[in-house]
């Protein structure tokens, strides 16, 4: 008998824990400053990560305590997917809310954490910390790509 792997028979409200957390592709997109637009409320990425983002792995140096060292970081759950519209379009918590398949390049597909860097998706090698930028600077790193990391390389879904 062939199993449907998780993400493909359950929604976002029926899945455990680890399941939630294994969706996460880590592509560390959703760990960039966005600015936001107080008259027209676009939202426009930065290149500036997160202090606690590993800018090589796209992983968060403390993930565990995150909130206590960046007290405004997103945990994201099942209400704040809906309400967050700055979820990258390949987000995979994005993807199974709107019921669509992984990408081929999702570790959860290709059994592989790399697979996500390989494919251009992630923000690896492409950020400054919020450290080493001030906040007035921060309009100097406005960037579209992530928005777009997918058109390309995400043709082909699982």
């Amino acid at each position: 008998m062939d199993e449907q792997p998780f993400w493909k028979t359950k929604r976002l409200d029926e899945m455990d824990n680890a399941q939630w957390e294994a969706l996460c592709d880590g592509c560390g997109l959703c760990c960039l400053n966005k600015l936001e637009d107080w008259e027209t409320g676009e939202v426009a990425f930065t290149s500036v990560a997160c202090r606690l983002l590993d800018g090589e792995t796209c992983g968060c140096k403390d993930y565990e305590n995150r909130q206590a060292t960046v007290p405004d970081c997103i945990q994201l759950s099942i209400e704040k997917v809906d309400d967050i519209a700055w979820l990258p379009p390949t987000c995979a918590y994005r993807l199974v809310r709107d019921g669509e398949d992984l990408y081929w390049w999702h570790y959860l597909v290709s059994g592989d954490r790399d697979t996500v860097h390989q494919a251009g998706i992630s923000a690896k090698g492409r950020t400054v910390s919020e450290d080493d930028v001030a906040v007035e600077d921060f309009e100097d790193y406005i960037v579209d790509w992530p928005l777009t990391v997918g058109d390309d390389a995400a043709a082909q879904k699982a």
